[in-house]
């Protein structure tokens, strides 16, 4: 059987580009992942964006003078396909000796090749480095579940320490953690990231969900794919009435990747990056 994973750069050596070349990125199907958890891509049962921050990203004008800018991207949760990571870097490093007209074409190009990529709409806006200092450096706000005092002995994935508290009572919490850790599901690198959860339902035990969160640590997937994992999970075994999922991952290659997904409110309307990121 052929392995649908087999086009991708990751763990390859691999020649950076000198000429703008869209055909660099590789889609990832999002049934690869979502049919083993029960997802039906045709009726989600939650709502989202992937938000990208591409901190490398250079060209030159019509001049020869280089550009650099920051720029945001969004990824609708119900495109077909996910965007590979280190195919995007080799994606944007296609531009860096590249001449364009103005800003404005840079942005609509980058709209236009990673939507193709993703066969689903994806929103691109350019900041330049003037800008960034207006972008707010912030924690998650919530209770913080890292600081329980636990004897922890599990790190390979395991949703079955999901548990509610006893007699659980229909509660509403906002509860994080900075304690994610994944591994790239191709070359193994670590993932970083903090995890937001918010939901209304049955109450659920705070130790045994940083228990789960920490089973992530030597598990292998993609970042949108942790964090559709951890819905679902919570969801099917916890049963709340409303939930979210929020994870926000460290940069690597110049990108950072940031993951919502809801069944009942709204993606951020802003960006506000962590500490660590």
């Amino acid at each position: 059987m052929e392995n649908p994973l087999e086009h991708l750069a990751l763990g390859q050596a691999t020649a950076y580009p000198t000429a703008f070349d869209p055909g660099l990125l590789a889609p990832v199907p999002r049934q690869l992942n979502r049919q083993p958890l029960g997802i039906d891509g045709q009726n989600l049962p939650f709502h989202g964006i992937d938000y990208w921050n591409a901190y490398e990203l250079s060209w030159l004008n019509e001049a020869g003078l280089p550009q650099v800018a920051i720029a945001e991207i969004a990824v609708a949760v119900d495109s077909i396909n996910l965007i590979e990571s280190k195919s995007f870097k080799l994606y944007l490093n296609s531009f860096n000796e590249s001449r364009w007209s103005s800003w404005s074409a840079v942005a609509k190009q980058l709209q236009t090749d990673l939507s193709n990529c993703a066969e689903g709409q994806v929103e691109v806006k350019l900041h330049s480095l003037q800008q960034a200092p207006q972008q707010h450096i912030q924690q998650f706000s919530g209770i913080c579940l890292d600081e329980q005092q636990l004897s922890i002995n599990e790190y390979d994935y395991n949703p079955e320490l999901l548990a509610l508290q006893d007699n659980p009572q229909t509660v509403t919490e906002t509860l994080y953690s900075d304690l994610l850790k994944s591994n790239c599901l191709i070359t193994n690198q670590p993932d970083w990231g903090s995890v937001l959860i918010r939901y209304q339902g049955p109450a659920i035990d705070h130790a045994a969900l940083l228990r789960y969160l920490i089973s992530f640590r030597r598990h292998n997937e993609f970042h949108e794919q942790c964090v559709e994992r951890i819905f679902s999970d919570i969801k099917t075994r916890l049963k709340p009435e409303k939930l979210s999922v929020y994870a926000r991952y460290t940069r690597r290659g110049g990108l950072d990747i940031n993951p919502f997904r809801s069944d009942f409110e709204e993606p951020p309307s802003e960006q506000e990056r962590l500490v660590r990121q």
